[in-house]
């Protein structure tokens, strides 16, 4: 899976992106924003609060309870504001 790190969350987790292995029983954008919690104190710090992350599952806007799978492509980003 190809994850995808924008704004300040890249700054927290220290890289723009990198592939993973999806871990057995991760099913869900849920499901991988809590095991990606547990892959460090940057990560933690960046996913800390759920209600200041987007998710977007292969270029599309998905809610936590969304699937993913192995050859997704997972973005994470701030929400965004037009002007």
């Amino acid at each position: 899976m190809k994850i995808l790190y924008f704004a300040w969350l890249r700054q927290r987790v220290g890289r723009a992106e990198e592939t993973v292995d999806l871990p057995d029983g991760v099913t869900t954008v849920g499901g991988l924003v809590d095991w990606l919690k547990g892959r460090g104190p940057g990560y933690a710090a960046a996913l800390a609060n759920p209600a200041l992350v987007r998710v977007a599952v292969n270029q599309e806007f998905a809610r936590l309870d969304a699937p993913v799978k192995a050859s997704d492509e997972v973005a994470l980003f701030p929400p965004v504001t037009g002007g």
